[in-house]
């Protein structure tokens, strides 16, 4: 393991440059590369060296995008399903789950050894899903009880020396507070990335506004930026407006698809969408909220939508 993080006091996406990161894992895994995820486990795939090359092909060819242009790239560890309930079913002790986020942050710090350059820095990040389903908040935990159960996680993150943590596919503003709180105690940078149904609104019925703004105000502004996942542009782009709260949204890792959640849920196939379509709405809400400089994807996304988000949103960054 490495010997410190590199990154963790001064995350270099926060200066304001255009940084890409992968788009949907799971479902590129799933659908592309033949793999069985149960329960979306892609961290099950570092215990083996198929699994292990099979993971570092999927990156590697995101970073190689990332590099072409110079730009940034955030390595976000293959452990949204890494915690221990999840672990669980696939028999996994704490113990497993320890070293399987371990080993799955090693992999991130093999590739930025191999591949960062002083014009494509790369962020290691600890990535963490919710603790239950992604697309339903089910029974929401307090905030305490969502810290108890994430620090196990995000403890090996820190243990790992990964820069950051990513709480990706929030549904809640409860877990999203007890990650964040959490993330602090282990003196690690945190991104909260919300995911919205079709109204813009989370799985709870709670505005995207309110959301963002309750995390904010109960942990003092903690998180580094936010971000929006698992939704399609036109899925949030009317409820991002000028108002000052929008400022805080850093990043973007959009589904390829235009279906709901439970529509997404039901299918049987992959909704891959239009990368080049896709491209463009990133492209605007780049042009009318500058500040959004981390682009990514999620469900349905692969490279080739990954490459027309930085052919589309490139010049608007260095014009901005």
């Amino acid at each position: 393991m490495v010997d410190s993080a590199k990154y963790r006091h001064s995350l270099p996406q926060r200066g304001g440059a255009l940084f890409l990161t992968d788009g949907g894992i799971e479902t590129t895994l799933i659908f592309q590369d033949g793999f069985d995820l149960p329960y979306f486990a892609a961290f099950h795939l570092v215990r083996d060296a198929k699994g292990r090359e099979a993971l570092v092909r999927y990156y590697e060819r995101h970073i190689a995008i990332a590099k072409a242009d110079g730009l940034g790239f955030v390595l976000e560890s293959p452990t949204w399903r890494t915690s221990t309930d999840w672990g669980s079913k696939l028999g996994y002790s704490d113990d497993d789950i320890v070293a399987a986020n371990r080993d799955s942050l090693q992999l991130m710090h093999d590739l930025r050894a191999r591949h960062e350059t002083a014009t494509s820095p790369m962020v290691v990040s600890g990535c963490i899903g919710p603790r239950g389903d992604g697309y339903d908040p089910g029974q929401v935990m307090t905030a305490q009880a969502a810290e108890a159960y994430h620090r196990l996680q995000i403890g090996a993150f820190a243990d790992a020396h990964a820069d950051m943590v990513s709480a990706i596919t929030m549904t809640n503003t409860n877990e999203a507070i007890g990650i964040t709180r959490a993330a602090m105690k282990a003196g690690m940078p945190v991104v909260i990335s919300f995911t919205v149904e079709t109204d813009g609104r989370l799985p709870t019925g709670q505005s995207l506004v309110d959301a963002i703004c309750e995390v904010d105000v109960v942990t003092g502004k903690a998180p580094a930026y936010y971000m929006i996942n698992c939704a399609h542009p036109t899925h949030f782009q009317e409820v991002l407006g000028n108002e000052p709260w929008t400022r805080r949204i850093g990043g973007l890792r959009a589904n390829a698809s235009k279906r709901s959640h439970q529509e997404l849920n039901d299918s049987t196939d992959l909704d891959a969408g239009s990368p080049v379509e896709l491209g463009g709405e990133y492209r605007e809400l780049v042009r009318r909220h500058p500040q959004i400089n981390v682009l990514g994807g999620c469900c349905g996304t692969d490279h080739r939508h990954i490459e027309c988000i930085a052919l589309a949103c490139r010049e608007v960054k260095r014009a901005a």
